[in-house]
């Protein structure tokens, strides 16, 4: 089975965010950029999945700026066999990435496509969900466990009350919680390696994707500072201050 997995280049999740001054959007420029952590855990789970016997091949996909080919060479080291990177030097809304990611599948015939949950720099947690209604594939979306079995995904799913369990026939979509792996650093040697494995570059035309806007970003802007808080001497004051300045009580 072929496990297709993608990745993003995202500003480094220790890296304070800067708005840009004309509120458009968040500055990038001079700004150290990694893998989205989510799609960390995907590529790893896609690579225990290669261990595990259950995958035969693993194949990382980006769609991004020509830069993006660092983040899939991250991949390609921690144990990915080869690379595709759309090309789209305009960014792209969770809608275009679906459309161009399933233009690959469509291509590749992957059994199963992992996918981190969201991306941290703009949070939308909708290309998982967008790819697999495009493909009308099953789709196991925040999991936190994956048992595969003969042509079926048993997914443990994070939901707001607990754990969900569900049963997809496969070929199916899967989108990756946090508590589902810890992902592996890339050694040297690995490092070494995947500037040897092969990378085919491909661009939306060729895809026949169009990436026309179809949302309109107003203004971005930090969200406000916390106030300092206070300290009460007995229960009687906190009442007090609840009721009275807080206003909850």
């Amino acid at each position: 089975m072929k496990v297709l997995v993608t990745v993003k280049r995202v500003i480094d999740a220790n890296v304070k965010v800067r708005v840009k001054a004309d509120q458009k959007g968040i500055e990038t420029q001079n700004v150290k950029m990694a893998m989205n952590p989510f799609d960390e855990i995907g590529v790893e789970e896609a690579i225990r999945l290669k261990e595990k016997g259950v995958a035969s091949e693993v194949v990382a996909v980006a769609v991004g700026v020509e830069k993006t080919q660092e983040t899939l060479r991250t991949a390609l080291a921690m144990g990915a066999d080869r690379a595709i990177h759309v090309l789209s030097e305009t960014e792209l809304e969770p809608l275009g990435v679906a459309k161009a990611l399933k233009a690959v599948v469509d291509a590749e015939a992957p059994g199963l496509v992992i996918l981190g949950k969201q991306a941290i720099d703009d949070d939308c947690s909708q290309t998982g969900q967008m790819l697999a209604a495009l493909l009308a594939w099953p789709q196991g979306t925040f999991a936190s466990k994956l048992e595969i079995g003969e042509g079926e995904i048993e997914v443990t799913r994070e939901v707001d009350n607990g754990l969900e369990t569900v049963m997809l026939k496969m070929p199916a979509v899967i989108t990756t919680d946090l508590r589902l792996n810890e992902p592996r650093y890339a050694s040297l040697p690995n490092i070494m390696k995947a500037k040897k494995k092969p990378m085919e570059k491909k661009t939306l035309v060729d895809l026949g994707v169009d990436p026309a806007p179809r949302l309109v970003v107003l203004k971005v802007e930090e969200p406000p500072k916390r106030e300092a808080g206070v300290k009460v001497t007995d229960a009687g004051e906190l009442v007090e201050k609840l009721r009275s300045e807080a206003k909850v009580i």
